[in-house]
C-alpha cells in the first residue's frame, strides 16, 4: 500500500510537467491520496526517499549519459542502426529533436520538495535519522538542477512542491543560471550541515558527506572557472574535495573491479545509482556492446577474450579519435573498450582490419546466455576527486603532481617509470589532467561536461570545430514549450 502511495504522489508533478494525450494540460486531475493522508510517519518519508533515488534511476538508463558524454568526440557510429544517436556526437540536436528533456528531473526535484516540506514536523526514532532524511533531499535536488544547468542554462526554480492547481508555479519562465546555481550551492550546503558523520549507506547508493562533497567540488569548479567565482570559487572548491580524503575511501588496485556488478559498493565509490536484476532494466551499454551473432568467426581471438558473450546492440561505438589516444600498457584501455580487428586476408595470424569497437564498462554479467546490464552507474568515486583536486590545485597556482601520479601509477601498474606526470605550466598542466580525466572516466557521463569546464569542447570535438558557441547547451524540446508557453528557447537554436 505504501508503494501505491508513493507512486499516486508521485504522478502529480508529471501531469504538471509533461503533456497529456488529449489537452494542453490547463487542468489538473486531484491526487487520489493527498498529504493529509500520507505524510505520518519516519516510514513514509523513508520510503518517499527510496522512490526519490527509484525515479533518478530511470535518467540513468540513458539520460545521464546523453547529457554528460554523448556530445564530445569519444563516440562514433556502430555496426547497428544509430536510431538517432548520432545527432549527439555529430552535434546536430535541434529543437524537434533536442534529447531527453528535463521532466523527469523535475519530478525528482518535485520528490525532493515534498520530503523538504513535510519531513522536518514527522517524528523520528532520532534527530540524526531525519536530519539523513533532509540531507538526501537536499543533495538530489542539488544534483538535479546542477544537471540543468549544465545542460540547459536558464531554467525554472520551484522550491515548494506542486500538490494542486496552481499556475503561477506550474507555468513559470526560466530563472537565470546564476539563480540555479545559487540554489545548488545552498542546497549543498545544507546537506553538508544535516549530515551528522562522514560515512557511507549500504552499497553507496545514496547521497553521504563526502559523495555532496565531491559534488560540491565539481559545483564551484564549475562557477569559478566558467561563471565568474574565480579564486574563491576554486578555492572552496578544493577545500570540500580535500575532505573526501577522510572518508573511507581508496582508489581500487584493479581498475576493471571498480565497475563489476560482483563488486558493487567498493571502496572507491562515493555515489552510485542502483542496479539489480529482476528489479530495473539495463543501463546504457546495452546500446554499445556486440550482438553475441555479430562477432566474427575470424575475429582476432584476444578481442573475443576480453569481449566475452556477446548482448546488445552496438547502435554507437568509441571513436576513432578517441581509441587512437591509448597507450597499450595503460591497464585502464582493456577495462574501458575492446577494438574487434579481423584477420588480414593476405597474412594469416594478423589481425589489423577493422570491424567494430565496443565499450567494456557497465558490461554486466550473463545469465542464462543473456549479458544483463544491471553494474551500477557511478555518479563520483574517489579517482574523479583526485583528478578534480589536480584541475583545483592547478587552477590556484599549485603543484598537481601527487594527484595526477596517483591515477598514474594505477594505470600503468610495473610500467609506471616513463609515465609520471611532470609539472609545468597551467596550460600544459590543464591539458594533461583534461586527457587524464578522459583515461579515467571516459564513458561515465563526465567527459562533456569536462571539455565544457575545461573550455576545450570547441577545439577537440571535430563536429564543433568552428561552429557557434550557443550549441554549448542543448536545445530546450519544442514538446516543453508547447506545454509552457513562459518557456524561450536556447540562443541558436
Amino acid at each position: 500500500m505504501k508503494t501505491y502511495k508513493i507512486i499516486m504522489m508521485s504522478m502529480l508533478p508529471l501531469f504538471l510537467l509533461v503533456a497529456s494525450c488529449e489537452k494542453d494540460l490547463n487542468l489538473t486531475p486531484e491526487s487520489v491520496i493527498g498529504a493529509n493522508s500520507y505524510w505520518k510517519n519516519q516510514g513514509d518519508v523513508e520510503s518517499y526517499v527510496n522512490g526519490m533515488y527509484v525515479r533518478l534511476r530511470s535518467d540513468a538508463n540513458d539520460n545521464l549519459f546523453f547529457w554528460g558524454e554523448a556530445r564530445s568526440e569519444v563516440l562514433s557510429y556502430g555496426l547497428q542502426a544509430s536510431e538517432g544517436r548520432e545527432r549527439y556526437f555529430e552535434n546536430t540536436l535541434d529543437r524537434d529533436a533536442a534529447g531527453p528533456d528535463w521532466k523527469n528531473l523535475y519530478t525528482v526535484i518535485h520528490d525532493a520538495n515534498l520530503i523538504i516540506k513535510y519531513a522536518p514536523s514527522i517524528d523520528f526514532d532520532s534527530e540524526a535519522n531525519k536530519n539523513i532524511a533532509l540531507a538526501q533531499a537536499h543533495a538530489m535536488r542539488a544534483y538535479c538542477y546542477f544537471i540543468i544547468a549544465k545542460v540547459w542554462g536558464d531554467a525554472p526554480v520551484n522550491t515548494e512542491p506542486t500538490e494542486g492547481f496552481d499556475p503561477v508555479n506550474s507555468f513559470k519562465a526560466r530563472d537565470n543560471v546564476s539563480e540555479v546555481m545559487n540554489l545548488v550551492k545552498s542546497d549543498v550546503d545544507a546537506a553538508l550541515g544535516l549530515f551528522p558523520d562522514n560515512t557511507f549507506s549500504n552499497g553507496r547508493s545514496q547521497w553521504s558527506k563526502p559523495s555532496v562533497n565531491a559534488l560540491k567540488g565539481e559545483v564551484y569548479l564549475w562557477t569559478g572557472k566558467l561563471m565568474g567565482g574565480g579564486t574563491s570559487d576554486i578555492t572552496t572548491a578544493l577545500t570540500a574535495l580535500e575532505s573526501v580524503h577522510s572518508a573511507d575511501v581508496e582508489l581500487l588496485s584493479n581498475y576493471d573491479e571498480i565497475f563489476r556488478y560482483s563488486n558493487k559498493g567498493n571502496r572507491e565509490i562515493l555515489m552510485a545509482i542502483h542496479y539489480e536484476d529482476l528489479e530495473s532494466g539495463n543501463n546504457f551499454n546495452d546500446g554499445m556492446y556486440i550482438r553475441g551473432d555479430q562477432i566474427p568467426a575470424n575475429g582476432d581471438p584476444a578481442a573475443k577474450a576480453l569481449l566475452g558473450e556477446g548482448g546488445g546492440l552496438n547502435r554507437w561505438a568509441p571513436s576513432e579519435l578517441f581509441r587512437n589516444q591509448w597507450a597499450d600498457d595503460d591497464t585502464r584501455k582493456n577495462a574501458t573498450f575492446v577494438l574487434m580487428n579481423t584477420e588480414n586476408p593476405d597474412n594469416a595470424g594478423v589481425y589489423d582490419q577493422f570491424y567494430a569497437s565496443a565499450v567494456l564498462k557497465y558490461r554486466g554479467f550473463v545469465d542464462a546466455g543473456t549479458r544483463k546490464y544491471m553494474d551500477d552507474v557511478i555518479l563520483y568515486r574517489y579517482a574523479d576527486v583526485l583528478l578534480m583536486i589536480a584541475e583545483a590545485k592547478n587552477a590556484l597556482n599549485q603543484d598537481p603532481t601527487d594527484e595526477m601520479n596517483l591515477i598514474r601509477q594505477r594505470a600503468y601498474g610495473a610500467n609506471y617509470p616513463g609515465h609520471e606526470f611532470i609539472n609545468g605550466t597551467m596550460e600544459e598542466n590543464d591539458d594533461a589532467i583534461l586527457q587524464e580525466r578522459l583515461f579515467e572516466l571516459s564513458f561515465e557521463g563526465k567527459r562533456w561536461y569536462d571539455l565544457l569546464r575545461f573550455e576545450k569542447a570547441f577545439e577537440l570535438v571535430p563536429t564543433l570545430v568552428g561552429e557557434s558557441e550557443h550549441k554549448k547547451l542543448f536545445p530546450i524540446s519544442q514538446g516543453t514549450i508547447n506545454l509552457n508557453g513562459l518557456i524561450e528557447q536556447n540562443p541558436g537554436y
